[in-house]
């Protein structure tokens, strides 16, 4: 296996650029959420599973008899159909990937079971999820975007990985949750938290309708930011003090030292929804398995390249990926 640092020097020839209609990091996040679509990606197979405490994941699998496994987790209010889900999966299904594109809790076409939802730090599920695939692959790579991301990152620093899990690549991850929250409250991003938010309590009122009694409904009027919305809801059902108390055992930077496998951290300095610890160059040296990547551009799940074709992300990640 090539060294991580070895292999940030050979990436540096892939500076990203990003294209000249997409001056600046809002557009390089709105374009793509917006407007991708990703064609050619064969229609996947659905599977339910059940997890450890009687609830269900729904896994969408690409497979075409491949001996290595990517599993994929999507980001906040996010699914398996998404346009950056297909895009990645697409790229490692034909780099000689199959792969498993799977739905958090309450994030698929039916709310989940139980009164809990998901979270930034719900490794339970991802580990329910990598069981599966240890069933028929020996080489497993894990991929996560914002949300997700932080999820990877804490479940590969935070037990001793079966060995067969050989690398892994995030993009886009709020690796300290509390100051990344307190970034998509400023004004600048009143859009952004105004959707997260309105997806959020739309799934609360599902779930309550699903479960009744399951929900604090009558905290719901007090939430008026991401953070209000942990400290009513995200922690309290989850096990959780408050938003704060959330934020500090699932932050993905208090487990960076201790991953184990090639891990590939992509973030730009200029994405709108994080806060700079996330690109902050010292992250690198606490662990010689990582690999930082900060371009200046990029956005926040964005690096697209123009109206067609794979994203740089995407590109980067695979390759990293691939080296044995």
């Amino acid at each position: 296996m090539p060294q991580p640092l070895n292999f940030y020097f050979n990436l540096l020839k892939y500076s990203y650029k990003r294209p000249f209609w997409l001056p600046n990091g809002h557009l390089e996040t709105i374009y793509p959420a917006l407007f991708r679509k990703v064609n050619g990606l064969t229609k996947p197979v659905r599977q339910r599973i059940s997890t450890p405490d009687d609830d269900f994941l729904d896994l969408d699998w690409y497979k075409n008899g491949n001996d290595r496994l990517m599993i994929l987790q999507h980001g906040l209010e996010g699914s398996s159909d998404r346009s950056y889900v297909l895009g990645m999966a697409k790229i490692f299904f034909q780099n000689g990937y199959d792969v498993c594109a799977w739905n958090f809790r309450g994030c698929s076409s039916e709310m989940n079971s139980k009164p809990i939802l998901y979270h930034s730090g719900a490794t339970y599920d991802l580990d329910t999820v990598v069981s599966e695939g240890l069933k028929s692959y020996e080489d497993i790579t894990l991929v996560g975007f914002s949300l997700g991301g932080n999820l990877t990152l804490k479940y590969l620093g935070e037990r001793d990985l079966d060995p067969r899990i050989k690398r892994a690549a995030v993009i886009s991850v709020p690796v300290d949750l509390g100051s990344s929250s307190d970034v998509i409250s400023a004004p600048q991003n009143f859009i952004y938290e105004q959707r997260f938010l309105t997806n959020l309590k739309q799934k609360v009122r599902r779930k309550e309708r699903k479960i009744p009694g399951s929900m604090p409904m009558g905290d719901l009027k007090k939430v008026k930011t991401l953070r209000d919305f942990d400290e009513y809801f995200t922690a309290p059902i989850h096990g959780f003090k408050g938003a704060t108390d959330y934020y500090n055992q699932n932050s993905s930077i208090h487990f960076l030292k201790d991953i184990k496998i090639p891990t590939l951290i992509l973030n730009a300095k200029n994405d709108p929804l994080v806060s700079e610890k996330s690109s902050d160059e010292s992250l690198a040296s606490l662990n010689q398995n990582i690999t930082l990547l900060t371009p200046d551009q990029g956005g926040h799940v964005g690096f697209s390249q123009g109206l067609s074709g794979p994203y740089w992300s995407e590109e980067i990640a695979v390759k990293f990926c691939s080296e044995r």
